[in-house]
């Protein structure tokens, strides 16, 4: 029987590192794009549902440090094809229920580690050579998503590396994640709510972030540090009043 999966891993064994560099720039140019070309559809759907001012003309800076997060994304791809190469990091090909448990380790601890680079990135020494960067943009926009210092970039880069080198996660469900981490991503730079006000403020979407959750950090940068829940938030004590008010 054909397995694809074994393909791609002798694929990915024997292309070379300069083959793979431009493949791994090709696929996250095509992320990018396909992230703010439909965070910009959703944001003109939902136009109506501004929860923040409408944001200026893009600036050249914004192009520049966009670009740059592509190329920085890119080498830490092609790092951890090196990893993987050199056994740091292994991956497991079950499609089971543990693959489908990874998704949520993966989920619950990234989100750990980002809130709490997140509230590292915002002490004032660090905060003014890295982080100020994204949020000299204070008004969203799907494009924002990608506009980041490249100290920042690489930081983000090397936490994804370190759990991928302590935990063997399958190739299911490390993929799975890396879609959703894409999706919430955009979702909070999107400067709409397309969800419901009914929706809104339901259980489930009190737990999970919200494109009003992470505009509500760009416009008040103390409050709401997490990504893909307000767990961290909630339990430290840096959720926004609002969010707060609205838990049931």
């Amino acid at each position: 029987m054909y397995n694809f999966g074994n393909e791609v891993v002798h694929f990915l064994q024997e292309i070379s590192y300069t083959w793979a560099a431009l493949l791994f720039f090709i696929e996250n140019l095509l992320i990018f794009t396909c992230s703010v070309y439909v965070g910009n559809l959703l944001s003109i759907r939902y136009a109506r549902r501004r929860i923040v001012p409408t944001p200026p003309k893009i600036e050249a800076k914004e192009i520049l440090f966009a670009t740059s997060t592509i190329f920085l994304n890119t080498i830490v791809t092609l790092l951890g094809l090196w990893f993987w190469r050199t056994g740091s990091i292994q991956f497991r090909s079950d499609i089971g229920v543990f693959a489908l448990l990874d998704i949520l380790i993966l989920l619950l601890v990234m989100d750990a580690g980002m809130y709490l680079l997140h509230r590292i990135a915002h002490i004032p020494f660090i905060y003014r050579f890295a982080h100020r960067t994204h949020h000299r943009y204070d008004k969203p926009r799907p494009l924002t998503l990608f506009v980041l210092n490249p100290l920042e970039a690489l930081g983000f880069g090397a936490l994804w590396l370190l759990l991928l080198c302590v935990y063997d996660f399958s190739w299911l469900g490390m993929s799975i994640y890396l879609g959703l981490n894409v999706v919430f991503g955009s979702i909070g730079h999107l400067g709409v709510e397309p969800l419901s006000d009914k929706l809104f403020r339901s259980n489930l979407f009190n737990t999970l972030t919200t494109s009003t959750f992470h505009a509500m950090h760009h416009q008040n940068e103390d409050y709401n540090f997490g990504f893909y829940t307000s767990i961290w938030d909630r339990m430290f004590g840096t959720l926004y009043p609002e969010n707060s008010r609205n838990q049931k």
